[in-house]
Order: structure tokens, then sequence, then C-alpha cells
């Protein structure tokens, strides 16, 4: 089991990053797994980051990467519903690295 370090304290990560106990995430380690990514985050990347948990918690599962364009137009508005916006926050996957950084499962169908 991978494990990475936040402030002092120790979070257990499976061998892709992903955090195992999705309780677990903060803020602090949100900013940490996107540093690790490459991502610098901005407020545009936590109102994704944001809106991904809001979605887990109501739907216990993390969206692929249609139904996150399609509820995120719904929800934040189509300017910011659409893959390309979606792909310059998140540049590998915006399911799959911003679930990552949300410290939520890996999307379904996402390889």
């Amino acid at each position: 089991m991978a494990s990475i370090e936040v402030n002092g304290k120790s979070y257990e990560t499976d061998e892709e990053g992903y955090l195992i106990n999705l309780a677990d995430w903060n803020e602090e380690v949100g900013a940490y797994l996107a540093q690790t990514e490459g991502v610098t985050m901005t407020d545009q990347h936590w109102e994704v980051i944001n809106f991904l948990r809001d979605y887990y918690n109501e739907f216990q599962i993390a969206p692929a990467v249609r139904v996150l364009t399609k509820a995120i137009g719904k929800k934040l508005g189509p300017e910011k519903g659409n893959s390309q916006y979606l792909y310059e926050l998140f540049p590998y996957g915006p399911a799959k690295q911003a679930c990552k950084i949300a410290g939520l499962p890996k999307p379904t169908g996402c390889v």
C-alpha cells in the first residue's frame, strides 16, 4: 500500500495515487495531490473539485467525463460545462485527474 504525507500526517493511497479513505480528504490534501499532478489550483479548479465532491456525496459514484461535463453544464453554466474548459483545467482528463485531486475513487470506465 502506498501513502502520501501532508503536513506530517500520512494518508494511504492506491498504486495510482487515489486516496483509500475518502474521509481523509481536505483542501491541503487536495492541493498536495494537485501539485503531484502538475496542476496549479485556481478558484476554477476548486469549483470543479467541490462540484465533484458534492456529486459523489449525492450519488455515491465518481462521474465519467461525459456525465461530469453535462452535470457541470447544468449547475455552473454552458461555458464551464464543456470538454475544452475542463481539459484546460485538468489536462490529463477532467474526470480521472479531478477525481484524484478531490480525493474520490477513479471514475468507472477510466483507463
